[in-house]
């Protein structure tokens, strides 16, 4: 499997660049991942909770791709999970003056001070991925339908664990996280054999899964069966569950529909993940942007559809 590098352009450059540029040039800064564009066309901005998930990335290459057949630039931001650096980031680029942002927020509730800003420059938001508390604060959503995503999970473990003995391993500041765990609940009061022992905040990544999920091994000698609420989390737990020698005992379910989600299944270490699709997020944000731009009216909040992926299908999403 080919490794995708990003080259993640720093805030200070964005500053330094505008200065520099000729005094006719719109302001802005190269692509964030390419470093490309030349100083040509409207400068983009994206913003995301995290660069280190394939999700991300493919998410960001929906919207550069469309935003550069446009002839114009995207800068791409990473908040490592880290809501004040996200504050800060955009706080920055709010200063050259972009054209649109587009938003995947570390903390749903937390970014108000930011959509605040941005609504007083007259730079319009688009969220990706997962809601924002203040949806009048910004110019649309585009989301997964999580909610659907957490109950093809549960769906797809009831089919072969109805009893199961479930953890959830959560990121409770994503309203992305907490619409799937709503979904996996709502299936899960439909079978009334399965049994909820504890849910945990998994932080959304491998790093944060696996010593969570070797902690609950630990408490709950009978836990057979695990929701983490994505692919990365989800490879964690699963390391952790190989360590303790429980593979055959421990069932994970999951969400993303990631390329290294696919083959895991393939090679029988996760059950299922209900696929979602980053780079149709991606293209149908950057496009109602453009939308936006053009004068035209456009939704307000966008649903995109999700897919149960199993051993029977991954090999799909390995393409």
């Amino acid at each position: 499997m080919k490794r995708r590098h990003l080259l993640i352009l720093p805030l200070a450059a964005l500053s330094l660049l505008a200065a520099c540029s000729p005094s006719g040039d719109k302001p802005g800064a190269p692509s964030g991942d390419s470093g490309s564009g030349g100083g040509k066309g409207r400068l983009f901005a994206a913003s995301f909770m995290t660069m280190n998930n394939p999700f991300f990335v493919d998410l960001n290459e929906g919207l550069k791709k469309v935003v550069e057949s446009k002839g114009d630039r995207l800068v791409t931001l990473d908040s490592q999970f880290n809501s004040l650096k996200q504050k800060n980031d955009l706080s920055d680029v709010l200063q050259q003056n972009p054209a649109a942002i587009f938003l995947n927020p570390v903390n749903w509730e937390g970014i108000r001070g930011s959509l605040i800003e941005a609504k007083r420059k007259g730079v319009p938001i688009i969220v990706v991925d997962t809601d924002v508390s203040d949806a009048e604060l910004v110019l649309c959503q585009v989301i997964s339908d999580n909610i659907g995503a957490g109950r093809l999970a549960c769906e797809e473990l009831a089919k072969v664990k109805p009893n199961a003995k479930v953890v959830i391993l959560h990121l409770s500041t994503a309203k992305s996280c907490i619409d799937r765990v709503a979904g996996f609940k709502e299936v899960m009061a439909k079978h009334p054999g399965m049994t909820l022992l504890d849910t945990q905040e998994g932080k959304g990544s491998i790093e944060g899964g696996r010593p969570v999920m070797r902690d609950l091994l630990g408490r709950y000698p009978d836990l057979d069966a695990v929701f983490p609420i994505n692919d990365p989390c989800a490879l964690g737990a699963f390391s952790a569950i190989e360590a303790a020698g429980k593979t055959a005992q421990v069932t994970i379910v999951t969400v993303d529909g990631s390329r290294e989600a696919a083959a895991a299944i393939k090679e029988g270490k996760i059950h299922s993940t209900s696929a979602q699709f980053p780079k149709e997020i991606g293209r149908v944000a950057a496009e109602k942007a453009y939308e936006h731009l053009a004068g035209n009216a456009i939704e307000k909040d966008i649903r995109i559809p999700v897919k149960s992926v199993t051993k029977e299908n991954a090999g799909e999403f390995l393409k």
